[in-house]
């Protein structure tokens, strides 16, 4: 076997230790990054699933606890809207029954009020087959309706309220401003028959 000479390249230094390929040192603060990231990702991921929940079990409340508290606390006789209850004669407005005659700002809510399932639903197939055009439907928060009653926050709203009370045959309307969330809203209670 042939020998060669000794050169530079046979004296290696004697600290020198790596052995292979190396990594660089991690970043500081880069498990925090992963861990925001990752509970940002559960909170949308939970948020969505409870939101679809409620869509799917029909349970939104559209109620206003403040007015309920304060009709309970003078005593007189409360409804499903947590106001005591104003009959409205019905010859004083004319009851819009053309639902094309409602101006389109107007909107329209079907709450049940009773522990019976899919009365909103029902109610609203109805009222849409006949050509009005509601917005939300949903369960109220009291569910012990004993009469379905539509109430109205606007007094230029009453033709609608008596029109909506006449389709799904109604007898009882209320001005009241415990529903914020729509113009007019029929609160079914356990009088009502699909």
């Amino acid at each position: 076997m042939p020998t060669f000479p000794r050169d530079r390249f046979d004296d290696l230094p004697h600290d020198l230790e790596r052995v292979g390929a190396h990594r660089s040192r991690p970043r500081r603060g880069r498990g925090w990054v992963v861990f925001a990231w990752a509970a940002l990702a559960t909170g949308l991921l939970v948020g969505g699933g409870v939101v679809a929940l409620a869509v799917l079990n029909d349970s939104f409340q559209f109620t206003n606890p403040s007015q309920a508290t304060s009709a309970e606390a003078s005593g007189g006789t409360t409804d499903a809207a947590g106001e005591t209850p104003e009959s409205t004669p019905a010859d004083t407005v004319a009851p819009v029954t053309d639902p094309t005659q409602v101006d389109p700002s107007v909107t329209i809510a079907v709450l049940n009020g009773t522990s019976t399932a899919g009365l909103a639903g029902a109610a609203t197939t109805e009222l849409t087959t006949a050509g009005w055009t509601v917005a939300t439907q949903g369960n109220a928060g009291d569910t012990s309706a004993p009469t379905s009653t539509v109430y109205y926050a606007d007094p230029a709203d009453e033709g609608v309220a008596l029109g909506l009370a006449q389709a799904l045959g109604i007898s009882a309307t209320s001005a009241s401003a415990a529903f914020p969330n729509a113009s007019v809203t029929v609160v079914l209670g356990t009088d009502y028959t699909p």
